[in-house]
């Protein structure tokens, strides 16, 4: 059990900490090519964990009806966890379609525009985003239970992911005159929450094979709509060229070789 809350607090913590301490350390705005160039090779590395590792273990554990049940409530509660987001921020129908900084993105204007109201209605923010970081925490703690391998596996992937995304939350906040160690405490914050799904995913898989399958099902279909639905097309959509793409297919080869290695 310590063990798996290693994994997730690395994962989630320190994966999200490191990106907003180097976002700090640059003393500038990393630029949004580099930035969408390192989600979009996590959101490849994301998407090898998911098709080689976490859908063909649920698939021998339970079989094909749960694993594809898994996915569509992975996805479901994703959705609705984005709704919920542009609900508390406020956003408009016409924000909604397209997302064009990444303050927009991340909701990080909300901080920016708002530095007095930060405790009131930005923690609310970086609670609705980090909910997030739950179905990661989910897919290490059943993972773990599992296979311990397994759950190591997913945490370097899952911290690999969060690092960039830590240094996309970070660099608008800087750039809106938060203090650093405000900024890094923050960015820590969104991915405190894996621990809660890391806890949640043992103690649901150690129910039954049927409720790890359904644990780690679910969690790929979160992580794939977060890559299919916000990362790709937004880095796209920021870059304007194929780079993101190329990253993520980069990400998926670099992720399967990893995961054929374990």
């Amino acid at each position: 059990m310590l063990q798996i809350i290693l994994f997730s607090a690395v994962a989630g913590i320190a994966g999200m900490g490191l990106g907003g301490l180097f976002s700090a350390l640059l003393f500038k705005r990393p630029s949004d090519n580099v930035i969408c160039w390192l989600l979009s090779f996590a959101a490849g590395v994301m998407i090898s964990i998911v098709s080689f590792g976490l859908v063909p273990e649920a698939l021998e554990l339970a079989g094909f009806t749960i694993s594809i049940i898994g996915l569509i409530i992975g996805i479901v509660v994703i959705m609705a966890l984005n709704r919920l987001v542009d609900i508390i921020t406020k956003a408009n129908e016409d924000d909604l379609k397209i997302h064009r900084t990444h303050e927009e993105l991340y909701h990080a204007g909300q901080f920016i525009n708002n530095p007095k109201r930060m405790l009131r209605s930005g923690l609310l923010i970086i609670i609705a985003i980090a909910l997030h970081n739950v179905p990661e925490g989910i897919a290490i703690g059943a993972g773990s239970i599992h296979d311990l391998n397994l759950g190591l596996l997913i945490t370097i992937m899952i911290a690999a992911h969060n690092i960039p995304e830590g240094m996309a939350i970070a660099a608008p906040l800087l750039a809106g005159g938060i203090k650093k160690w405000k900024v890094i405490l923050l960015t820590a914050m969104t991915g405190a929450t894996t621990l809660l799904g890391g806890i949640i995913g043992v103690f649901v898989g150690g129910i039954s094979d049927t409720a790890i399958a359904l644990s780690l099902s679910a969690a790929g279909g979160a992580m794939l709509y977060i890559v299919f639905g916000e990362i790709i097309p937004q880095s796209i959509i920021m870059t304007k060229n194929r780079a993101a793409s190329i990253m993520a297919l980069l990400g998926i080869i670099i992720g399967l070789i990893v995961v054929q290695i374990h």
